[in-house]
């Protein structure tokens, strides 16, 4: 039988276009957690500040989406620096982590449209 690897996500394969220069990106502080993929919906934690995988069901802040991690992030269990797609882009749904319809309407509020 064939072995089909799969090749892991790159950083902003998600991407179909973004604005000029760097208005689009930021540098975030993710809260501690598991390995990340690009591509993987973010909310905001109100209390600290941090980003974190959104989560519709949550109560932190996190049940509403911000912003789209742009590179990969490994484990750790203490903030990690990280880089997001904040404004102004244009993503690929098939590529995201985490979306659903409420996620899809929050990101286009930061003019982040989901195609």
């Amino acid at each position: 039988s064939m072995n089909i690897k799969q090749e892991p996500m790159h950083a902003g394969e998600f991407l179909l276009s973004e604005g000029a220069g760097n208005i689009s990106r930021e540098t975030i502080n993710v809260a501690a957690g598991p390995a990340l993929n690009p591509g993987q919906v973010l909310g905001l934690v109100t209390a600290t500040g941090e980003f974190a995988p959104y989560a519709p069901a949550a109560e932190d802040g996190t049940q509403s989406a911000v912003a789209i991690l742009y590179g990969p992030l490994g484990e750790s269990d203490i903030v990690r620096r990280g880089r997001a797609v904040v404004r102004m882009a244009e993503v690929s749904e098939a590529h995201l982590t985490g979306l659903d319809p409420e996620a899809e309407k929050d990101l286009a509020a930061h003019f982040l449209i989901v195609r």
